[in-house]
């Protein structure tokens, strides 16, 4: 996908409703440079175009009860036609499941899961991921302890 062509105004503006997105326009106009009108338009298009996609607010999962954080290794049994996609579909409805990337290696599948103990873990893993569709084999990894979590993209590293 060709990357989208952005001067240095919304480079910042990027950088700081990423870091802030509670930040005013009249902040946001000064820290890219322009008056609030045009940092405001600019902003629009930016959520128009789809660079910025939302403006999320970060809660605590550990204040939440969501005291486990399972990393699940997936390999289907095949990759026949209707396989991944069934699968795919069943884990992008599960609440539970954070992030699920397709991989490659040893596993097809790397998910994210957050349950608020081994208990619930152990029922998600009998009654919903070994009876997704094509599931062939698992590998369970438990995270200890998190050492660094970031939601920020690193920008500077693509403006660079």
């Amino acid at each position: 996908m060709k990357q989208k062509i952005l001067d240095s105004a919304s480079w910042k503006i990027l950088a700081a409703v990423q870091r802030n997105a509670r930040v005013s326009i009249a902040e946001l106009a000064e820290i890219a440079g322009l008056s609030a009108t045009p940092c405001w338009r600019r902003q629009r298009e930016l959520e128009e175009s789809g660079l910025i996609r939302g403006y999320p607010a970060l809660l605590d999962r550990h204040q939440l009860g969501l005291e486990v954080c399972v990393f699940a290794s997936v390999t289907l049994t095949r990759h026949e036609e209707g396989i991944v996609e069934r699968f795919e579909q069943a884990i992008k409805l599960r609440t539970e499941v954070l992030e699920c990337y397709e991989l490659t290696g040893n596993a097809d599948y790397l998910v994210k899961i957050l349950v608020p103990d081994m208990k619930t873990y152990h029922e998600f893993l009998h009654n919903v991921l070994l009876r997704l569709p094509g599931v062939a084999t698992f590998n369970t990894s438990v995270a200890l302890r998190e050492v660094k979590y970031e939601v920020a993209l690193p920008i500077e590293s693509a403006h660079a």
